[in-house]
C-alpha cells in the first residue's frame, strides 16, 4: 500500500469530532432559560423568526450556557510577550469587538472569561470557532506568532499568540 492509499484509508475510519455539549436533541423550538437564545431547525440564534410559535417552546439550557456553568471551555487563547503588557487595552478591545461580531451571527460562540496569569492573558471561549477567529484577528492586527493546537479526541482548540517588542 503506497503513502496515498494509506492516507485515504486513515480518513475512511476516522469519526468526525463533535461538540459533546451539542449532542442533546431538542424537538421543535426551544428557548435558553439563561441567555434567551432560540433553537429552531437545528440552529441556535438570537433572532427568532417571525412565524415562530414561542408559547409552545421548550425551556432548555443552551450548550454555551452549560459550558459556562461547567467551566469547560472549548477554546483557550493564551497571549504572551512584552507587546501584550504595553498594549493590553487595545488587545482587550480587539478581543471584545471580535467576540461581539462572532456572537451576533453565532449564539453559541462566547467569551467565558479573561484571566491574567503570570504575565499572560488567558481567554476561554465556549466554541472553537471564536478562539480561532480571535487568533486570526490578533495576527492580522498586531502581527506576532500564532500557534493552533486542536485536540485529537475532544472538541477543543488551544491558541497561543505571542509578540515581543
Amino acid at each position: 500500500m503506497d503513502k496515498f492509499q494509506r492516507s485515504q484509508k486513515d480518513k475512511l475510519f476516522k469519526t468526525p469530532s463533535h461538540d459533546p455539549y451539542c449532542l442533546q436533541k431538542v424537538e421543535g423550538t426551544a428557548i435558553c432559560s439563561q441567555c434567551g437564545a432560540a433553537y429552531q431547525a437545528g440552529n441556535w440564534t438570537w433572532k427568532v423568526p417571525e412565524n415562530t410559535v414561542i408559547h409552545d417552546a421548550q425551556t432548555v439550557t443552551c450548550p454555551a450556557c452549560r459550558r459556562i456553568e461547567d467551566n469547560q471551555p472549548a477554546g483557550t487563547l493564551t497571549l504572551t510577550g512584552s507587546f501584550l503588557l504595553e498594549h493590553r487595552g487595545e488587545i482587550v478591545n480587539l478581543i471584545e469587538n471580535t467576540e461581539k461580531l462572532e456572537n451576533a451571527d453565532h449564539a453559541l460562540e462566547r467569551i467565558m472569561r479573561l484571566t491574567d496569569s503570570e504575565g499572560a492573558l488567558v481567554v476561554t471561549t465556549t466554541g472553537i470557532h471564536l478562539a480561532n477567529r480571535l487568533g486570526h484577528a490578533l495576527k492580522a492586527a498586531f502581527k506576532g506568532h500564532t500557534d493552533y493546537q486542536y485536540g485529537d479526541d475532544e472538541y477543543q482548540l488551544s491558541v497561543n499568540w505571542t509578540r515581543d517588542e
